[in-house]
Formats: structure tokens, sequence, C-alpha cells
């Protein structure tokens, strides 16, 4: 993973920053959370007026982001916000997040290689404790921002202050986000679209009947692409209403023992534990 590709990120910048789950109502989905055993601490609204979020962090410095409407939201700020859908259908997993090293000049390779890359944007929000995170991101692709490629954030603030809300980690159980699985249409076509934004190496194939899809791994990065292994699977469902993104997460295990989980699959020589998606909501599984 330390090779350095001449046309593109090392596979190694692809490193999850963090990954989002969208929904409705940030206190249920955060006792969604509680009741399979994670924690979460909530860290408050974003500037955005729409949205508010709670934060499970892993000792590698990734992060789960539950993100959920504001109370008193503005609608029109609501209505304008790229994960409105997800949040108002409760879609789970949205998007995903990567720091390259120097994102200004990452957005201008992008743009060289062909592709579309938004402007970057000022975001932020006030910590529970009253601490003050600024950051700026900038979006990849067409899609909404993060859902098929992730979205690049460069912090202002300390980046630990984004992620530590009390210093360290919520949980040591996990060392972090492990994998990110994306539902695709096509995976020739997608795996080609992640090549030429990031000139990626050789892929791998597998398919899970459990999981209802067929897999491609792009070898060296968190990213999994699944298309739907049959047109009545719950995959294809998914991209006919909130299109092509993020379907589950994966985090590396630390210790796994200590949680329930409800059925175990393999992927790519790696055994896989996961959650009960009928009580948490959405797809969740350990590695």
């Amino acid at each position: 993973m330390s090779t350095l590709f001449t046309n593109g990120l090392r596979a190694a910048d692809l490193a999850v920053d963090h990954v989002t789950v969208a929904g409705k109502d940030l206190k249920a989905m955060q006792a969604s959370l509680a009741a399979i055993g994670i924690r979460s601490e909530y860290g408050g609204r974003h500037s955005n007026h729409a949205t508010e979020m709670a934060i499970t962090s892993f000792p590698d410095g990734s992060y789960l982001e539950l993100i959920a409407l504001q109370p008193d939201a503005d609608p029109k700020a609501v209505a304008a916000h790229y994960w409105s859908k997800q949040m108002e259908h409760n879609a789970g997993p949205c998007a995903w997040a990567i720091r390259p090293k120097d994102m200004p000049a990452e957005i201008v390779r992008l743009r060289a290689a062909g592709m579309h890359v938004g402007d970057a944007a000022r975001n932020g929000r006030n910590r529970p404790d009253g601490k003050r995170l600024d950051w700026e991101t900038a979006d990849i692709g067409s899609e909404p921002n993060g859902t098929f490629f992730p979205f690049m954030i460069r912090d202002f603030s300390p980046r630990d202050l984004r992620a530590y809300l009390n210093g360290s980690p919520t949980t040591t159980d996990f060392r972090g986000v492990r994998r990110v699985v994306i539902a695709v249409r096509d995976l020739p076509a997608s795996a080609a679209r992640y090549r030429k934004a990031f000139d990626l190496p050789a892929t791998a194939s597998a398919e899970d009947p459990l999981f209802g899809a067929k897999l491609m791994e792009l070898s060296g990065t968190p990213v999994v692409l699944a298309a739907p292994i049959d047109s009545h699977s719950w995959l294809a469902a998914r991209i006919a209403q909130f299109g092509e993104g993020p379907c589950a997460f994966l985090l590396a295990a630390e210790h796994a023992d200590r949680y329930k989980t409800a059925f175990k699959t393999r992927w790519f020589g790696a055994a896989i534990s996961w959650f009960d998606d009928a009580q948490l909501g959405w797809r969740l599984g350990v590695e």
C-alpha cells in the first residue's frame, strides 16, 4: 500500500477519515446503536441550520458519524442539503470521507484527470463544550456529496478536536472503519471510474448470497463495490430509492467477541460478522 501511483493518490491515501449514517431522529439512531452495544457521543449542530450529529470514534482516528435533522431545522436548509432524502427516509449508510495530504493539489489533479470536483466549501459546528470546529470539503463526481466517491475534507481547527470529543476514542473494542461497501449497478464500469480517478491496482471479485451481492474489492483500499445479485435483492431496491452509494460499513475487530451478531460470512478470505440489521436499522459488520 506504500507504492506511489504517478497519476493519482496512493491507495493508502484513500484511508477512511469518517463514514456517515443518515436518519431522521438522532436520539433514535443513537439508541439503536447502543442496543447492539456501541456507544456514541453527541457532537453538536452543524452551522448549516439543518443537521446535527453524534460520533463513535476509534483508535486509528476514523469515526462513525450519525447525522440527522435538527429538531427545529430550517425547511429550506433541509431541502437544500445533499443528504436530505437519505435523512428523511432513514437510509442509514450514506457517505464517506477521506483526508488528502494536500487537498488543493488533489482538486487540481482530479480535474486534470477529467473528473468533476466541486469547489471547496467551508463548514463547521460547535461542540457541546463550546469548542469551535472549522473545515472545508470538496465533492468528487456528479453524485451527492460522498456517495459514489468519497468527499475530501481539510481541517482548519485541530483534527483531533473533530474526531475525539473527550480527547480519546469513544471505544477501543474496534480499531477503526475497515471497509466502505458501495452499492452500484455495474461492477466493471464502477471499478473503471475509480481507476480513472485514483489509478488503483487490480481488483478481486467474489459473490455473497447471504449479503445478496456480487462484490469487487479495490485492492489496497477500503472500497468494496457491491452489485445486486438479482433484481429482487434488497440492494436493487436500495439503488432504486437512493441511487448508488454506501450501503454498509465494516469495522476492524479488536474485541468483537463482546458483541452479539446475527450471521457470519466470508469476503476475500476474511471472516465477517454482521449485526442484526433489523435491530440496528442499517447494515454494519465486523471483520
